[in-house]
């Protein structure tokens, strides 16, 4: 089973890296504006010849969904960086992880390791959902500890003006995942988890799932565009992942992924 996961997994590496997420590409294919035959061009191009996409190949980051009171006989943590290791090595893509992040910053020339998060549910199969993390998009990260008492239009004004000032740096138009809730931590990490969501996705309680639709719209009104240049939409999506949290806190974090949106997951029968 091990060898399996790996491989699938370095196979859906490999796809996000080089096949754009279809459902960024329905949007690429009705935007008419700057460069928009350089960027279908630039779709058309690595499909064919299996070229990244981007010359920023990314960080791996990986959530894994654990099923409860069923044992896994192999080391998961292993599989993820093979599967990483696999992924980069054979397909010669940029290597962008360095080994100590303050002081020596030496490339681990292999892209690894991954970051993983590992949570339980309760489904009877093993989950691995990933994202391939470019520079730009993931310096756009950003949290906020807001007053216990801040209501929905605060947390809206403060997410809308951050986009505002800062979305033109990652190459939108963008996914954007918001985490609220749970403690600082936490918050940044849900508003990753977020990010794997499909566009149309919403989030189970209404309250949340309207939320997400009225921020999608009023960013796409700050019309940011593609790359940045005011034309065409400036978010694909919004999506919000919430976590019960202290009384005298409020943490909302930002995620952004750039237009490429690359991510996959494989799901296996344990």
């Amino acid at each position: 089973m091990k060898d399996d996961i790996t491989r699938k997994l370095t196979e859906e590496i490999k796809k996000a890296n080089e096949i754009i997420n279809y459902r960024s590409e329905n949007f690429i294919k009705n935007y008419t504006g700057p460069f928009d035959s350089e960027i279908r061009e630039n779709i058309k191009i690595a499909r064919e010849k299996q070229l990244p996409l981007c010359q920023d190949t990314g960080m791996i980051e990986f959530f894994v969904f654990l099923p409860k009171n069923i044992n896994i006989d192999f080391d998961i943590e292993d599989m993820l960086n093979r599967s990483v290791y696999n992924a980069y090595k054979e397909n010669y893509y940029r290597y962008s992880t360095v080994k100590d992040p303050l002081f020596e910053r030496v490339n681990s020339k292999d892209n690894c390791p991954p970051v993983i998060h590992y949570m339980f549910h309760d489904k009877k199969n093993l989950e691995i959902k990933f994202l391939v993390k470019g520079g730009g998009s993931e310096n756009l990260t950003s949290l906020f500890m807001l007053k216990p008492s801040s209501d929905k239009e605060t947390v809206k004004k403060t997410i809308i003006d951050y986009i505002k000032e800062n979305g033109a740096r990652g190459c939108p138009p963008l996914n954007i995942g918001i985490g609220i809730g749970g403690t600082s931590d936490k918050a940044l990490m849900l508003s990753k988890l977020a990010l794997t969501y499909d566009f149309d996705e919403r989030n189970e309680k209404r309250e949340y799932a309207e939320f997400e639709t009225e921020l999608t719209e009023e960013l796409n009104r700050l019309k940011i565009g593609f790359q940045g240049l005011g034309r065409g939409i400036s978010v694909y999506s919004v999506h919000i992942k919430q976590y019960p949290t202290h009384i005298a806190i409020l943490p909302v974090a930002v995620s952004v992924d750039c237009y490429l949106v690359r991510k996959g997951s494989v799901t296996l029968e344990i």
